[in-house]
């Protein structure tokens, strides 16, 4: 498996790595270990201007990049340690503790006893400390996640518009009380660049290949024309006639539905939830469709919804989208 620590602490350039990984590599696999300055990571279906604190984002100089990846926002500054898989698709997606596994045995290696919990987090005695997404197509697979090592949690919770409703649940009445660094849990202070160390020198086989001059002048031109653009990071909500959002167990969706005389004209859908497709492909098999329960679900029935909001059931989201 090659293996790549990242050059750069730029957010766009990095972002930009993966997808030019995923989208050219001929390897077995990828490893990639890399770094980002303070930064709002959005997930490929969310709505930026609802996700993020602009004013103080903007205040701070703290950069927004949106990832191909669905899931959730994360914030980045150099204590977050990141790492990418990039592997042949084997047909199973969404196995995000499967792809988390490795980064587990590595910290138990350092004594920390980590846990795969809920969707698609990492935790230690029950706070989070990693939380991971994936992006596929039929030929390969990318997992990655953010691992916070001693990250500046102050910030984390004033950059994100956080959903309270994701956390109060769970019993945890802050951001910063559901989340933790794994500096503190360790047996011994431990510089980053060790941490770094111990979870590359942790998988075996790795073949350190650093990107080639031609690899790294692509990668610029793909950060350079998508992930440094306003259109792809904050884009522009379309008019609507009706706003509806709910939390799913299986992640948030908001939905912006333009309605004429009764019928859904077009549907915009932006939240946290996790997809093999593109959402606005369910907007144009939702066109025509009266805004009915009944008549959604017969209409959500005869799609691929688990394609395209995975582990959705058709009645709770012909409801929630009736209501």
């Amino acid at each position: 498996m090659r293996f790549i620590e990242g050059p750069s602490f730029d957010p766009a350039f990095n972002l930009a790595v993966e997808e030019y990984l995923f989208r050219t590599s001929k390897e077995e696999g990828c490893f990639l270990l890399w770094r980002n300055g303070p930064s709002v990571i959005i997930g490929r279906f969310q709505n930026a201007a609802r996700e993020v604190n602009r004013a103080f984002v903007e205040e701070r100089g703290i950069k927004v990049v949106r990832r191909l990846s669905g899931g959730g926002a994360v914030y980045h500054d150099l204590g977050n340690l990141n790492y990418t898989f990039i592997v042949p698709n084997d047909g199973s997606p969404f196995d995000f503790a499967k792809h988390a596994a490795p980064v587990v045995k590595a910290l138990a290696g350092l004594g920390v006893e980590a846990a795969f919990s809920g969707r698609n987090d990492l935790t230690i005695k029950g706070l989070k400390f990693s939380g991971n997404a994936q992006h596929m197509d039929s030929r390969r697979l990318l997992h990655h996640g953010t691992l916070l090592f001693d990250s500046d949690l102050s910030v984390l919770g004033q950059a994100l518009n956080v959903d309270t409703s994701k956390f109060e649940s769970k019993g945890f009445k802050s951001v910063r009380s559901r989340v933790t660094n794994i500096l503190p849990h360790l047996s011994a202070p431990m510089a980053m660049e060790d941490f770094i160390a111990a979870i590359r020198d942790s998988l075996p086989q790795l073949e350190r290949r650093p990107l080639a001059e031609a690899e790294v002048r692509a990668i610029e031109k793909l950060r350079d024309e998508k992930y440094s653009t306003w259109e792809w990071n904050w884009g522009e909500s379309p008019d609507f006639t009706e706003r509806k959002e709910r939390r799913f167990s299986w992640g948030k969706v908001e939905a912006l539905l333009t309605v004429e005389r009764g019928i859904i004209v077009a549907a915009k859908f932006y939240g946290d939830f996790f997809s093999l497709a593109e959402p606005e492909e369910l907007g144009r098999l939702l066109a025509g469709c009266p805004l009915r329960k009944e008549d959604l679900k017969r209409r959500l029935s005869a799609l691929p919804l688990d394609d395209l909001f995975r582990g959705a059931d058709e009645a709770e989201l012909a409801e929630f989208l009736a209501t």
